[in-house]
This record gives C-alpha cells, sequence and structure tokens, in this order.
C-alpha cells in the first residue's frame, strides 16, 4: 500500500539498542559469579570465548557514557541469573545486586530507560546438572530469581522482558551452543523443556504486574514471516505450517494462555507432546503481557516437504542450525532478496510484513529487540566505515516507518548491538555493534572503544526523531 504522507515516529519512541550478559559482559567468574551453561558449553576454538568478551563488565560507565552520547533513549541488556543467585536458588549475592543497580543507575543518569531481559539463554550450569529445563523444580527456581529482580530493581526497570528467544532454544538448540557430551537434547525433551519455561514465564508476569504494577513485561520472541515459494497450494500449506510451529505456537501461549491447535497436533502425531499437569492451564491463562518484543533478522521461504530426509539442509552452511523437516517443510531460495556476507537474508520489506502479522493477531504495541547485520567490520586509520550497517538499519527503519503508518503500534528499536559482542559461532570476525571493540579473537590489546560511521548516523537519525527515514 503507498501513502499520500508516511506516519512519525511516535513522540517518546524508545530509540535504543542491545547487548546480552553472557556476549558482552566477560568477567565469567568474578565477584561470586557462578559459571552458566554458555560458560560450560563447547565452543569452536579458532573463536574468542566469553571469559573478557567486551569487558563491559568493568567499563558499563564508559560504554553508557557512549551510548549517552549517541543519543540512546533506551539500553536493552540482561542480567545473568549466575550473579544474582550463583547456586540457581537460594542465597543472593548481594556484589550482583549491587552491580547491575549500579547499571540500572548509571542508565539513569543519562536519562536512558533500562530494559531488562531476564534470561538470554545462560541457565546456571548447577541448575543443568539437575536436569536444567527437563526438571519442573525450575519452574519455581526461575520465578524465585524473578521475585529477587522485581524487588531489588522493580522501582527502576519499567519495561522487563522475561525469556530471549525461546523458540531458538528450543527449535535449533545447537545455535546456542553443545553440551560438554556433545548430545543435544531429543524433541520430546526439548518440548517439555518448552512447557516448563512457559509456566515460568507466565508465573512471572502475574507476579510482575502483582509486585511491579508501574512496569510492563513481555516475551522476547524470534518471529519472521514466511514466503511460499510459489502459488502451489501445498506451498503455502508448508510455509503456514513453518509460520505457526517456529513463531505463533511461541506467542500465543503467553498471550492467550493456551497451545496452537495445529502446534499440538503436531506434537501429538510425532508423540513429543509435554507431560502437562493438572492445574497447568490455569496457570498458562492470564499472564496478560503488555507488550511483545521481537528479534527479526530475516524472512524464510518454505516448500512443501518431499517426504524424505532431502527436506531438511543447513542455515548458510551453519551446521548448527538444520531447517526443514521431513513431512512438514523444506527450505526454500527466494530470488527477490539479498544476502549478508554470512548467507542471511536480507529483508527489509519483509520486516514491515511480519510487524503487520504481529500486530494483527496479538494487537499489543511491538518492541524491536533485536534487528541488525554481522560483519568483519575493519578498523582502518582509527575509523570503521561500515556503510552497509547504515543502509541496512536505514532500509529496516524506513521499513518500520511504513508499518507505523499502517497502523502498528511501535515502543520503540533497540537493534543488536550497542557495541561489538561476541557473536555466538563467529567470536569477533562477525560484529554487529555501533561502535567497535579494538580487540582480536584472541589478542586483548587495549580494547579501546571506537565510534564506527554508523555511530553518529544513528545519532542523526535519534535526533530528529527518525523524520528522514
Amino acid at each position: 500500500m503507498h501513502y499520500k504522507e508516511l506516519a512519525p515516529f511516535p513522540e517518546g519512541f524508545l530509540w535504543g539498542a542491545s547487548t546480552s550478559a553472557y556476549q558482552a559482559e566477560g568477567a565469567w567468574n568474578e565477584d561470586g559469579k557462578s559459571p552458566s551453561i554458555i560458560d560450560n558449553y563447547q565452543h569452536p576454538k579458532e573463536y574468542a570465548d566469553f571469559k573478557v568478551a567486551s569487558d563491559h563488565y568493568h567499563r558499563y560507565k564508559e560504554d553508557i557514557r557512549l551510548f549517552a552520547e549517541m543519543g540512546l533513549k533506551a539500553y536493552r541488556f540482561s542480567i545473568a541469573w549466575t550473579r544474582i543467585i550463583p547456586d540457581g536458588t537460594g542465597e543472593v549475592n548481594q556484589a550482583g545486586i549491587a552491580h547491575y543497580q549500579d547499571v540500572i543507575r548509571e542508565c539513569r543518569n543519562y536519562q536512558i530507560e533500562p530494559i531488562v531481559t531476564m534470561y538470554h539463554f545462560d541457565l546456571p550450569y548447577c541448575l543443568e546438572e539437575k536436569g536444567g529445563w527437563n526438571n519442573r523444580e525450575t519452574i519455581d527456581a526461575f520465578v524465585a530469581y524473578a521475585r529477587v529482580l522485581f524487588t531489588s530493581f522493580g522501582s527502576q526497570v519499567k519495561y522487563w522482558l522475561t525469556i530471549n528467544e525461546q523458540n531458538t532454544m528450543i527449535l535449533h538448540p545447537g545455535a546456542i551452543g553443545l553440551p560438554e557430551n556433545g548430545v543435544l537434547p531429543s524433541k520430546k525433551e526439548l518440548y517439555q523443556q518448552n512447557h516448563h519455561m512457559m509456566l515460568a514465564q507466565a508465573k512471572t508476569m502475574k507476579l510482575c504486574h502483582e509486585l511491579c504494577p508501574d512496569s510492563q513485561i513481555g516475551p522476547a520472541l524470534n518471529l519472521t514471516a514466511m514466503y511460499a515459494e510459489s502459488c502451489k497450494p501445498e506451498d503455502a500449506i508448508a510455509a503456514h505450517n513453518w509460520e505457526v510451529l517456529r513463531c505463533w505456537n511461541f506467542a500465543d501461549v503467553p498471550v492467550f494462555g493456551r497451545y496452537h491447535s495445529l502446534a499440538w497436533r503436531y506434537l501429538e502425531d510425532r508423540e513429543i507432546a509435554p507431560e502437562v499437569y493438572a492445574g497447568d492451564s490455569d496457570i498458562l491463562a492470564g499472564a496478560k503481557p503488555d507488550f511483545i518484543a521481537m528479534n527479526y533478522y530475516s524472512t524464510a521461504t518454505i516448500a512443501a516437504s518431499q517426504g524424505n530426509p532431502s527436506d531438511v539442509s543447513p542455515r548458510a552452511g551453519d551446521q548448527q542450525i538444520m531447517l526443514g523437516e521431513t513431512g512438514v517443510y523444506r527450505a526454500a531460495e527466494n530470488p527477490f532478496v539479498s544476502k549478508t556476507k554470512y548467507g542471511w537474508v536480507i529483508d527489509p520489506a519483509g520486516f514491515r510484513y511480519t510487524l503487520r502479522k504481529v500486530y494483527e493477531r496479538y494487537h499489543l504495541p511491538i518492541l524491536i529487540t533485536e534487528n541488525g547485520i554481522g560483519a568483519p567490520d575493519v578498523l582502518e586509520n582509527g575509523a570503521v566505515h561500515d556503510d552497509y550497517r547504515i543502509d541496512f538499519i536505514r532500509q529496516h527503519l524506513h521499513a518500520m516507518r511504513l508499518a507505523i503508518t499502517d497502523g502498528v503500534e511501535m515502543l520503540g528499536y533497540c537493534p543488536w548491538a550497542a557495541l561489538d559482542v561476541v557473536s555466538t559461532h563467529q567470536g569477533y570476525e562477525k560484529r554487529y555493534g555501533f561502535i567497535y571493540i579494538d580487540r582480536d579473537e584472541f589478542e586483548l590489546k587495549e580494547m579501546s572503544r571506537i565510534k564506527k560511521d554508523s555511530f553518529f548516523w544513528y545519532q542523526n537519525v535519534i535526533k530528529e526523531n527518525g523524520a528522514s527515514l
């Protein structure tokens, strides 16, 4: 649809940027922090690990000052459960509380809205040894952890995100790393984990509304529209299959309090449906998220299953994420989109399309909590000329403005990432930030913070509230 005039970005729009604790903080074993599953997962030896990362734990004041200079109105970061309750349950680590109080206070000093992710892939390893999310006791452990966060920081945090990309953890568990034994959970186990996460999330949302009535809370999911490869009806059905299984089933549960009917039939047919206790439906009902937090990088194109193993293929050569499922869907190519250096589809129009679908389905405001392009940025003569990042974000922000004009209610935009962080599988070879961290995979150097060209471009976008997009 073409318009005579585009709607402006809303007044008070949260122009921000994002990081996660394990990819930015470092200090992996300092001040009482215990190991997380990330710390103990197998890690590609040719890339940096997470022990030092971007040293944000020690340099957060410098970093937040730079965020303020860039003009950020919001900073989305995650709190490490392992810093707050090192044993997963029980005694609270006051050093961890003090650290995040300082981070939040520093944000507030610059009028930056802290947006806090409660769980970004990094389950305490001591809980993993007791069964992790397979164990229903982890539900209560998470809710107890949430209570500590709400009572410690609730008066200073308006926006909470429960669990980052739960759908990625369940559908592509290898994406966040491989256990020490190299064996990933079965699908049956994964959907049991998913059910327990859903219960923990629902309880946490209700607790937030009880303890922090002035705060808002929502799920943070990786959502994307699916295209059918052709007008062939079977392709359309396959695309719908995958959109339901990958997206709507993970958002329907917190919003509507029930599983998507097609997804549940799939789980039953494959004999991978989770065990549901009496009372679980009551727990899931009435969570009432205040918004949808959405991570968007690219769309996918889907063809009908051929009913054999050829349906399954790696995503962009990444053996950790396999696309396609026999009898459900098959990944296909889209000749109308471009790709990044790492094979990820670039699709700004698909961003608008996804926003429209999400808002039409849930009628909740949308907060973008990740969007961006990974690239092997090069430091030359003290500068990083990342025109490709500027172009990527400009196109996606223009698409968002079109979506706003379409009637989609947007809260804010927090792209990935505020500064360079350790990419889960490609270390510092694959950078996303507005701020360059001067370190290599294994040589830490001075870890100087260097503003990329995109820093200054985004600074101007924020200053004019996106008027020229």
